[in-house]
Formats: C-alpha cells, sequence, structure tokens
C-alpha cells in the first residue's frame, strides 16, 4: 500500500528536523505516533530511507515498545488492566464483556473507529482494581455489569 504523498513529505521533513538529534529514531517515531496516531510499515520504510536505518530494526522498535502502534487507533482507546491485582479481581471478565459488546479483540478497532481495545499489564492503580483507562481516564472497581454504561456514555458524547 502506498502512503500519500502529502504524509511522505511530512514524515521526510520530521526525520530531517531531527537526524542531528541523539536517539534520532525514538524522536521521529513519537512524533509520527503523536501526529497520525499509528506508525504503519509503509511509513516505516520512508523512515528507514531517510535515516539510513534498516527497516527490520525500525520495526523491532514499533513493536517492542507499547505506546508505538502499527494499527489506527480508536477515538477512545479503553486499556483494561489485567496486572496481578486486576485480575485476581477479575478485570479478565471486564475485558471479555469488552470484547463481547464491541465485538473485538485487543488490539483491534470497531469499525466504526471509536473504540480499541488494549490489555495493559498495569495502569499503576492497584487500589482500584479491578481498573480500566480510557484516553488516560481511570475507572476504579470496574464490574462486568458497568462496561454496557460505560461504552453508552462515550457513544452518547459522539450524538451529542
Amino acid at each position: 500500500m502506498k502512503i500519500r504523498s502529502e504524509v511522505e513529505t511530512d514524515v521526510r521533513a520530521i526525520c530531517a528536523s531531527v537526524k542531528h538529534e541523539p536517539s534520532p529514531l525514538m524522536i521521529v517515531l513519537s512524533t509520527i505516533q503523536k501526529k497520525y496516531g499509528y506508525i504503519p510499515l509503509e511509513v516505516q520504510e520512508v523512515v528507514s530511507q531517510e535515516m539510513g536505518i534498516p527497516v527490520a530494526e525500525i520495526y523491532g522498535v514499533v513493536t517492542f515498545y507499547g505506546f508505538f502502534s502499527l494499527n489506527p487507533k480508536g477515538k477512545y482507546v479503553i486499556g483494561i488492566c489485567l496486572g496481578t491485582a486486576c485480575y485476581v479481581k477479575q478485570s479478565q471478565l471486564v475485558l471479555d464483556k469488552f470484547q463481547s459488546l464491541l465485538g473485538i479483540k485487543p488490539g483491534e478497532t470497531t469499525e466504526d473507529g471509536l473504540f480499541t481495545i488494549d490489555a495493559v499489564r498495569c495502569l499503576g492503580a492497584c487500589a482500584l482494581s479491578p481498573a480500566i483507562s480510557i484516553n488516560g481516564n481511570v475507572y476504579p472497581k470496574v464490574k462486568p455489569s458497568d462496561v454496557a454504561r460505560i461504552i453508552d456514555d462515550y457513544r452518547k458524547k459522539e450524538q451529542a
């Protein structure tokens, strides 16, 4: 798949602007992720050409760090904690309910582009377990019975 020419031009400009910085690859990838929401292989190929770094190395960085994504994310990214404290308090059941109601698995985005589910290892909110976050807002002590209401609240925001 070919990327749009304006995106390619923008990515080349981002690369050129930081070539002489320490750790320029992380700066470039972070800038692209922030601007476009993901870093597809086609963009990684442009970065490779501009920076002289093999695509395999760039792909390794993108897939290693959880804050980078190969696919577009939804408007609302739902992080469901599966860390020990949340897991023992049934966070897997919360994840299962989100999957069932949204029809997607972790790492996937709904067809309407509204929701992405991410299974995360820790939100740093163990005292609030089981916890989820939606675009950085933490929801404490979430039960499977809360999931439909949470989804409906965000759908209502879209209709307002």
